[in-house]
């Protein structure tokens, strides 16, 4: 079972929605307060939706310098995964732990509904029980949800296949290349700007689980992980 830290920041309002389906998905999750620098020695780290801070600065730009993101730093840094949805994904950009940025939607208007996204990569923790190009029905809830990149950066994240999650039928806020979620070139820290625990279960946005299997991804990766682990000390041990 994979323990898994949801952060709380003061204006998130996403948190109950996010710990609940990464503990329907067998996860053992708990809450950070922003202000812990201890995670509880967490497998997964998940920044949930809301608004930080009320967003009155920039999305992300005052969480960025809670406490608890130092230790968010050091989780990925040491390669951890870390998952950031939506607020949680501009709070990730603007410590600097994802590339680019999330800037004012193209019509100046808050978004809040379905969206259409093709399964870029499935070799990240959060996508590994995706198909490849399979396109999800997930909803949207944001003012500030274009993604932006310097032309080289956004060449960069599709030379080496780190878009995630791309738009598809419609760009729903002028994201660059329609990009809805990308990662770290350790392919451990994910942002997605969609929110999957508002589409985990039959009952939430209208049925559809179209969003549970990144939280059973986490689980599913993490089984694999210890699968390979007992292998590579077996394997240690015939070879001595």
């Amino acid at each position: 079972m994979k323990r898994v830290a949801v952060l709380v920041f003061p204006g998130s309002n996403c948190d109950a929605e996010t710990l609940a389906a990464a503990r329907a998905a067998g996860s053992d999750a708990f809450f950070v307060w922003h202000r812990d620098t201890d995670l509880r020695q967490a497998d997964v780290v998940i920044l949930p939706g809301g608004f930080s801070y009320g967003d009155y600065l920039r999305s992300g730009a005052i969480a960025r310098f809670s406490p608890a993101m130092g230790a968010v730093a050091e989780h990925a840094r040491a390669g951890g995964t870390v998952l950031g949805i939506c607020n949680g994904f501009q709070i990730l950009c603007e410590a600097g732990l994802l590339p680019g940025g999330l800037m004012r939607n193209a019509r100046q208007r808050f978004l809040s509904r379905p969206v259409w996204v093709r399964v870029e990569q499935t070799d990240t923790p959060f996508t590994c029980l995706y198909e490849p190009g399979e396109v999800l029905e997930i909803p949207v809830a944001h003012g500030d949800g274009r993604y932006v990149a310097e032309p080289g950066v956004a060449a960069e994240l599709e030379a080496t296949g780190r878009v995630v999650w791309r738009y598809v039928r419609d760009n729903p806020n002028g994201s660059t290349n329609h990009i809805a979620g990308v990662m770290s070139a350790g392919r451990n820290v994910v942002g997605i700007m969609p929110h999957p625990e508002r589409r985990a279960a039959p009952a939430l946005e209208g049925g559809g689980q179209d969003g549970a299997r990144v939280f059973l991804s986490m689980e599913a990766r993490h089984a694999t992980q210890d699968v390979a682990d007992v292998r590579a000390v077996d394997d240690r041990h015939l070879r001595v």
